[in-house]
């Protein structure tokens, strides 16, 4: 080993040493961004970098005014408007963990995520108040501190019951020191997935997955200075898959997106010169589909992250000519957002439409800032063959999978078992090394971008006293990609109808969750009595 035998005085020091954290890029940006356009909301908001900062810190310091300490949660109901921006900033500059709650659950989900996380303040929006006070009534003792996020740009004006977002930040000081990571492993976001049980799981980020998130985006997306990013993944979702964590590294404009329709994308891209975006294949659709009243037109090529389920090939058919280069990414909740792309070769550049459009629909290979992403058999931690048959579960390691879940070392220690993070999704390996996945051994179904448990919507439907037992499937859906649809056996002499178990279903889970279908028969079981979901799902296909 030669001089390394020794490294006395090599040690880390505050000089070469600093912890990684997505914080770092927004100090950096209003140093030396100050006067670009940040933030932009219609004509109502457009902050520059020294803005954004100034606001960041105003609320961080609110915070700690309001008695949120280091490690404290403080969860956000909000939808992708500027003060979410300035949370995914502001929340861990007063050294706390950022909770975004997704603002289409039911009280009854939110209540419990308050309780699990033990949040101590929600920024809310005010479309969004009757489902936290519903929340916070199920709740046992006080609840979390309501802050109220008005919008009456999109017809939300405060309802003066709680302070308001803007009187909160007043109150806060734009020169507040922020409290930065002492560790890189610190917790900074909690993101809830659906998983394979009724209760959503708390997935922990740390400051270092992030940073390294955001490079390793920079790197794939082939990002350069100046990008103009619409905000149409959700920022309670993987938040945002870290790409507002990300701008401010290149000194580029988060353009956000409250209402995603076709308008308003067409709108931004033709006003405000959006050159990316996120979104599931839904959002494709919506653009292909869109009025000749609402299309807009511009001369620039628009960059397109995709993720949820491959898009199909009449879409990406669709779509490019109308000036949009869509790139299929895959990753999960519990690998903060993308972590394999589609990375595109030229030597396929000239195969028919149909050959192209298969390839891009394929999971891909691994991003720059993982370790691994392989498909393994389960039960012998090996390799499948990479032959485009064999099929395996994806098993994921590296610098952006999660610490693990909050609270559930059982479930934390089967999702790392064999030191891989266990995906759940069963995929194959063609010779040239892409992944693509060929179906979800969680029977997650994926609507609209957004999980959907399916043992959470068979509890409602079975919780109706006319149902004996329910199995829910995904039913393909032409808008949505997948809907719930719902297998009912009635109880001996119970009645029901498909629109009773729909309306049952409807009071007591978020829209998205609801089934779309009730089909009336007996249900396929094994001898154990096991129901067997995958003969549910070819009839779903038929339907």
């Amino acid at each position: 080993m030669g001089w390394m035998k020794d490294e006395s005085g090599l040690g880390k020091n505050a000089a070469n040493y600093v912890p990684l954290t997505p914080l770092s890029h927004l100090r950096r940006a209003a140093r030396i961004f100050p006067d670009r356009l940040a933030v932009v909301y219609g004509d109502q908001h457009r902050k520059t970098y020294a803005e954004y900062h100034a606001r960041v810190s105003r609320l961080a310091s609110a915070l700690a005014g309001a008695g949120i300490a280091p490690g404290d949660v403080v969860s956000t109901i909000l939808p992708n408007i500027p003060a979410h921006a300035e949370a995914h900033f502001g929340v861990p500059a007063a050294g706390a963990v950022l909770g975004a709650i997704n603002t289409r659950l039911d009280a009854g989900t939110i209540a419990y995520i308050l309780g699990h996380s033990e949040a101590k303040l929600v920024l809310c929006d005010t479309q969004f108040l009757p489902q936290l006070e519903a929340a916070i009534a199920e709740m046992e003792g006080p609840g979390p501190e309501i802050v109220e996020v008005a919008d009456p740009s999109a017809g939300f004006p405060a309802t003066g019951r709680y302070t308001e977002y803007e009187a909160f930040l007043s109150g806060g000081d734009p020169a507040f020191a922020w409290i930065m990571p002492e560790d890189e492993w610190e917790s900074l976001a909690l993101n809830y997935t659906s998983g394979t049980t009724g209760r959503p799981k708390g997935v922990v980020y740390h400051h270092r997955g992030a940073y390294l998130m955001t490079m390793g985006t920079v790197v794939s997306w082939q990002l350069t200075l100046r990008p103009i990013y619409l905000t149409i993944v959700p920022l309670f979702h993987c938040n945002g898959w870290n790409h507002t964590w990300m701008m401010p590294l290149l000194g580029g404009t988060v353009v956000c997106c409250r209402d995603i329709t076709a308008k308003h994308i067409y709108d931004a891209i033709a006003d405000e010169g959006v050159t990316h975006f996120g979104g599931a294949p839904i959002v494709l659709s919506t653009i292909v589909n869109a009025d000749a009243a609402e299309r807009r037109d511009f001369s620039h090529t628009v960059e397109v992250f995709t993720a949820g389920a491959p898009p199909p090939a009449a879409t990406l058919a669709a779509i490019e000519p109308l000036g949009f280069n869509v790139t299929q990414v895959y990753g999960l909740t519990e690998t903060y957002g993308h972590v394999t792309e589609c990375l595109w070769r030229d030597r396929w550049n000239d195969h028919p439409d149909e050959d192209r459009y298969a390839i891009k629909a394929r999971t891909g290979v691994l991003m720059p800032m993982m370790d691994e992403a392989e498909v393994l058999d389960p039960e012998t931690m090996q390799s499948t063959p990479n032959d485009g048959e064999t099929q395996g579960e994806i098993m994921i390691r590296g610098h952006c999978v999660m610490k693990g879940y909050l609270k559930n070392p059982e479930a934390t220690r089967a999702a790392f078992e064999g030191g891989y993070f266990h995906s759940g999704d069963i995929a194959v390996q063609h010779p040239d090394s892409y992944l693509q996945i060929k179906d979800r051994s969680k029977d997650i179904i994926i609507s609209g971008g957004e999980n959907v448990s399916s043992v959470e919507v068979e509890g409602i439907v079975a919780a109706h006293p006319a149902v004996a037992l329910c199995a829910v499937v995904a039913k393909p859906d032409e808008k949505w990609g997948e809907v719930p649809c719902a297998f009912v056996e009635l109880k001996n002499g119970a009645e029901a109808t498909e629109e009773e178990l729909i309306a049952h279903a409807r009071a007591r889970l978020a829209g998205f969750k609801t089934p779309k279908k009730v089909v009336f028969r007996e249900l396929p079981k094994t001898s154990t009595g096991k129901i067997q979901k995958f003969e549910l799902r070819e009839v779903a296909k038929t339907l």
